[in-house]
């Protein structure tokens, strides 16, 4: 696949009602996702001030072809979190992390845990590799599918 394809690709997706879309070419695997820009939030209204508008929400960042050719040349695959919580690495504070930059793992092997409502979830490789790079802190609070870990296949 060339970069004038996946330019295609992303322009169909964004003039599309596609939220989602994943191709696999071969080993060359694609996942294209948009999200609807953000509402403006209405104003606060209070008896004691003035009308002060709130500020809206940052628009999220549109795919771009850049980061695809890049994350597709860099042969890595990321790992993103599939819920909001707080990122930790190890079960416990005194344990050793599950994993760091230069470990292998294999697909199922669990990376970290991400806390949601008190409920501690485990976060499994879903593919065998080496951990190139770990993008997330110790504590760190986790946005939906943010970008955790860096395996390369």
């Amino acid at each position: 696949m060339n970069l004038n394809e996946i330019k295609q690709l992303i322009d169909l997706v964004n003039s599309s009602d596609l939220q989602e879309t994943i191709i696999e070419e071969g080993e060359f695997k694609i996942t294209l996702r948009r999200s609807l820009p953000y509402e403006a939030a209405p104003m606060a209204l209070t008896p004691a001030a003035p009308a002060v508008p709130q500020a809206a929400a940052p628009a999220p960042a549109a795919v771009s072809a850049e980061t695809i050719v890049t994350a597709q040349a860099s042969g890595l695959t990321d790992v993103c979190s599939p819920i909001v919580g707080t990122f930790y690495q190890a079960s416990s504070p005194d344990a050793a992390p599950f994993v760091s930059v230069g470990d292998s793992v294999k697909k199922g092997d669990v990376l970290c845990i991400i806390e949601a409502m008190k409920l501690m979830n485990e976060i499994e490789a879903e593919i065998s590799g080496t951990i190139a790079e770990v993008l997330a802190e110790n504590g760190q609070p986790i946005e939906y599918d943010q970008p955790l870990f860096r395996i390369k296949p």
